[in-house]
């Protein structure tokens, strides 16, 4: 196992280990840079069958923290990431803008961001971005695809500094097998499978509401809907409704004028249990999914329920991006939150989602997964304390998790006036700072 050394904050910590990474998404794929930049040899199990996460055409709203990590990992000769709005503003019914703020945001795609990612961390090439020379001093970068992790314990020997992760395929579960690590990285998301293991109390539960999602290209909007959603955050309220769109890259990455993606999150009501609820998430093969129907599986009949209604309840802007969505999708809004991000006396860790679900509302999922990556490297590298580290990463996930929560509840189940919502909006966009973050956010 890893020999030893001393950090500038007087703690010994392994000089080089080799952490086991569970989760191949952007929070997997970020602690893996992070990782990777200070030597450390990594590992990612992502238990998908393909090499290649399919990309779902979701849109990201590129904060603060996510910049921030680009800036400071991205060695791909592309720097242009994202689509900058201008402007926040609401409609009403009719489609007249009722209330704007000048308000600089960057938006970004989940398609752009990975294959980023991927180019620095493993070297795969792509469309989307050129692949950054090979740096010697960084350490080795493995991703393995169909691997479903079934169990993680620790090894007791002498050193007592290990864990091994158990794996099966996820096409052949008869092929098996297991790697032995310094560390592991939990980062499979909100359904976390490694959260489970450690804190199997924690449930992860359903909030009454989907989110209806997809992407229109530019030019195949009308005139009236392009100059609406150009380079600028769009919103509309109305009871037990919230609707947004902005523009990200569209094919490629590109941020080409009329090749760009307008992208939209429609918010509306489903109660549990409801045949409502049983349709928009039965597939187009009937079959009935938790939390998610992937583009291309939309049920035909169950989304043209949804655009009939999007012409009586919308604006006719964003019911016009709604009907011309080729490949919608569907999520179930959830609610999850661990008691802790390290378990096994620190040997397994919780990052992103894994650690925390946020509501999209917060537009702070990808953020998260930059903040605890970057911080938790720092950690590693000695710059920043165990219990630094520990306060600033629970701060993060218990401030934005309730944030989150509160603000779909006082969209979805409550009828206040816009100006509520407006200030909800304002205040979920002032950039996270560590002093925000309450004491009882970042109790250890």
């Amino acid at each position: 196992m890893a020999t030893t050394s001393e950090t500038t904050n007087g703690e010994r910590t392994p000089e080089k280990m080799h952490f086991v990474i569970v989760g191949g998404s952007l929070g997997g794929l970020a602690t893996g840079i992070a990782l990777k930049a200070l030597g450390h040899d990594t590992t990612i199990l992502e238990r998908n069958p393909a090499p290649l996460l399919h990309d779902q055409g979701a849109g990201i709203v590129a904060g603060g923290h996510s910049l921030a990590f680009l800036q400071r990992y991205n060695r791909c000769q592309r720097k242009v990431v994202a689509v900058r709005s201008e402007r926040r503003q609401y409609l009403d019914r009719e489609g007249n803008v009722v209330h704007q703020i000048d308000a600089e945001q960057n938006m970004s795609s989940w398609g752009l961001t990975y294959h980023l990612m991927r180019a620095n961390y493993d070297g795969l090439p792509s469309p989307y971005c050129d692949v950054p020379a090979p740096d010697p001093s960084q350490g080795a970068a493995v991703h393995l695809h169909d691997r479903t992790v079934t169990a993680v314990e620790a090894v007791h020997g002498s050193d007592n500094s290990g864990v091994c992760v158990s794996w099966q395929c996820t096409s052949d579960p008869s092929r098996t097998g297991s790697l032995r690590a310094d560390r592991v990285i939990g980062a499979d998301g909100p359904g976390s499978f490694i959260r489970s293991l450690f804190a199997p109390s924690t449930e992860r539960t359903y909030a009454g509401y989907c989110a209806l999602r997809g992407t229109v290209v530019e030019h195949e909007a009308s005139p009236a809907a392009r100059d609406t959603f150009a380079n600028r955050f769009t919103f509309y309220h109305a009871p037990g409704i919230q609707i947004l769109a902005y523009l990200i890259p569209g094919l490629h990455g590109t941020v080409e004028p009329g090749q760009r993606l307008i992208n939209f999150v429609y918010y509306t009501n489903f109660p549990e249990g409801s045949p409502e609820l049983d349709e928009i998430l039965t597939d187009r093969h009937g079959r009935r999914h938790r939390i998610t129907v992937p583009p291309g599986l939309m049920d035909p009949k169950a989304w043209q329920r949804q655009q009939d209604l999007a012409r009586e309840r919308l604006p006719p802007q964003f019911a016009e991006v709604v009907c011309k969505a080729e490949r919608p999708f569907v999520q179930a809004v959830t609610d999850v939150l661990s008691p802790a991000n390290e378990f096994l006396d620190g040997k397994v860790v919780l990052i992103g989602d894994a650690l925390a679900g946020f509501r999209p509302h917060t537009v702070a999922s990808t953020s998260q997964a930059a903040f605890d990556a970057m911080l938790y490297a720092d950690y590693v590298a000695g710059k920043v304390g165990r219990e630094q580290w520990k306060r600033l990463t629970m701060g993060y996930a218990r401030f934005i998790q309730k944030r989150g929560v509160e603000m779909g509840q006082r969209s979805q189940h409550r009828v206040l006036p816009l100006e509520e919502y407006i200030r909800d909006r304002d205040e979920a966009s002032v950039p996270i700072r560590e002093e925000m973050f309450p004491e009882w956010a970042t109790a250890v």
